[in-house]
């Protein structure tokens, strides 16, 4: 079992097996926070601190008979001690989680979690709801602004889910073009349903364009630079100039939205056709922007 869900468990665990499911991510979020190396990352959700693979991790416990979800809350249904098998510095923080908390409301650790954090309340539906006119003028104050237009480009590889939309969100980015030709990833949360809602619920726009991908058939034995540069000459004389209308549509959301950016999986923008198709649109008439590969 991953050590991470074994902190999922310890944590129902130390409070009396069950949690209602705002209640669970609130103090998961305040026991990383105490972590050097949190094993859960957070974004800014609709009611603010959410960590998606913890959510994820529930229903994969759910599943092996280990937690049941019930209506509004996640219930521990097996007696093992998890506690026990933590590293001597998380059971610490545990222990001090539950001191500091066990009496707390939900709504308590929101107001909490929402006047400690403020950045994590940037997405909120419910803050103004929370927050007096100080506290809401904190996490105002922690909510991304940028006026330049800019088109960027970006991937996924070697980030978690939660990295990836919290570097979008630092961005300031509004929309989000998926350019894979097929938008399934192994990858968790990278999936086409998976990434949309993610991206939905920390209010960005999400659209995907497969006709500007590149068939995955194209994308086998890519052993160096020289090999991807093969693929990507062919890209641009083959898929770029028949998808001018998806390019023409891509321009059109920068000049509303002011900051898009596109993605795929690869690290590093000179081994993806997107810096390839970026760098198309750029050469549009109308393309009047910034452009930056990140």
């Amino acid at each position: 079992m991953y050590y991470r869900r074994k902190i999922l468990l310890s944590l129902l665990q130390v409070f009396d097996n069950r949690l209602e499911r705002v209640q669970l991510q609130k103090l998961l979020f305040l026991f990383s926070q105490l972590q050097k190396s949190p094993d859960y990352e957070f974004v800014p959700y609709k009611f603010g601190c959410f960590s998606f693979q913890a959510n994820a991790d529930l229903f994969t416990l759910a599943k092996y008979g280990l937690v049941s979800k019930q209506e509004e809350s996640w219930k521990k249904v097996t007696n093992e001690d998890f506690t026990t098998t933590l590293k001597k510095r998380d059971n610490e923080i545990l222990n001090a989680v539950r001191l500091l908390y066990e009496s707390s409301s939900t709504d308590e650790l929101i107001s909490i979690t929402y006047k400690k954090y403020p950045y994590y309340a940037i997405n909120s539906v419910i803050a103004s709801k929370i927050l007096n006119s100080i506290e809401l003028a904190a996490v105002q104050g922690q909510t991304p602004k940028n006026d330049e237009y800019c088109l960027y480009t970006i991937g996924y590889e070697g980030i978690s889910l939660e990295g990836y939309l919290n570097k979008l969100i630092q961005l300031d980015i509004k929309v989000l073009c998926d350019v894979r030709k097929n938008s399934f990833s192994m990858k968790f949360g990278f999936s086409k349903a998976q990434l949309k809602n993610a991206c939905e619920g920390v209010s960005i726009l999400f659209y995907h364009l497969p006709e500007v991908g590149i068939e995955s058939d194209q994308r086998k034995e890519l052993n160096n630079q020289s090999d991807y540069d093969i693929l990507f000459e062919n890209y641009k004389r083959t898929i770029v100039p028949k998808t001018t209308d998806t390019q023409q549509f891509i321009i059109n959301l920068l000049t509303k939205y002011q900051r898009v950016a596109l993605t795929c999986f690869e690290a590093q923008s000179c081994q993806c056709h997107r810096s390839h198709l970026a760098e198309a649109i750029s050469q549009l008439p109308e393309f009047h922007f910034s452009l930056k590969h990140i």
